[in-house]
């Protein structure tokens, strides 16, 4: 009998977990985003009518959606403001679609994120000033939009970030020294977009940076020599900006350091090493 009792107990259990239901709302906004996205055409569709724990793509945890992972997958559309009801949500990847409009501000909102990547797209507009809300965010992956604007102040309150990657953007202004702030900072590519200004020597705190690309902008002045104090970095992007002099030995020397580039007029590659946007990748 007591096996029984225990038998059923398990199954109800089971069930519950297997049948697990989100809430009107959060469900309202999956299927906002669904036609938002252009969702019939999607190389890997949704079917409305079954159950949500189906939907390609959408990780369901304790009933709620917690992941959407829906790179490559033929989204053209915008992201519409209602995502940001997925109050649970830590992982949003929709790179390598195409999206436009832009990054919605209500995303600011879901203090849960921890990795946001919408790379490879057609998104504009600038990144929400209040991104800095996003406490847990690690990864923030925007590289190949036409995101435009400052990096907003907020952006260097993200301490736990691990990864800023907003290469080949059209994003000006300058690099704070405020980005000292990002002490757990592994990865910081800015290349390819129309950023100026002095490199802060406050870059040279980050002791855990890994890589730091900072190519094809309008970057001016002398490298700081601080940067030596960089012994973790492996990659170091600086060739086409305005920057003057040479480059300190200490950071020609760092010991980890084996794709570098610095090609200015005047000033030679220290490490004959190229590495172009195409190989690099984020972590």
């Amino acid at each position: 009998m007591k096996k029984t009792v225990a038998l059923i107990l398990f199954l109800i259990a089971f069930s519950s977990l297997s049948f697990s239901q989100i809430s009107d709302v959060e469900k309202t906004a999956l299927i906002d985003f669904y036609k938002s996205t252009n969702g019939k055409n999607w190389n890997i569709s949704w079917n409305l009518k079954k159950d949500v724990t189906s939907w390609y793509g959408v990780t369901i945890e304790n009933n709620s959606v917690t992941g959407i992972n829906l790179s490559m997958n033929n989204l053209k559309g915008s992201i519409p403001s209602s995502i940001g009801n997925l109050k649970s949500l830590k992982h949003l990847n929709l790179g390598f679609n195409k999206i436009d409009g832009v990054i919605p501000a209500e995303l600011t909102t879901i203090s849960s994120l921890e990795t946001l990547q919408l790379y490879m797209n057609q998104i504009g507009g600038d990144i929400p000033s209040n991104i800095g809300a996003l406490k847990n965010l690690k990864k923030l992956v925007l590289y190949n939009n036409n995101i435009t604007g400052n990096l907003p102040n907020s952006i260097y309150n993200l301490a736990k970030l691990e990864v800023l990657h907003l290469s080949s953007n059209k994003l000006i202004g300058i690099i704070s020294p405020e980005i000292k702030s990002l002490k757990n900072l592994k990865v910081l590519s800015l290349l390819d977009n129309s950023m100026f200004g002095f490199i802060p020597d406050e870059l040279s705190d980050l002791s855990n940076l890994k890589v730091l690309a900072l190519a094809n902008n309008v970057f001016e002045g002398e490298i700081p020599s601080k940067l030596g104090k960089l012994t973790s970095l492996e990659v170091l992007l600086l060739n086409n900006n305005k920057f003057v002099g040479n480059i300190d030995s200490s950071i020609n020397n760092l010991p980890l350091l084996t794709n570098f580039e610095y090609k200015n007029a005047g000033v030679t590659n220290l490490k004959n090493t190229t590495v172009s946007q195409a190989t690099y990748k984020p972590e």
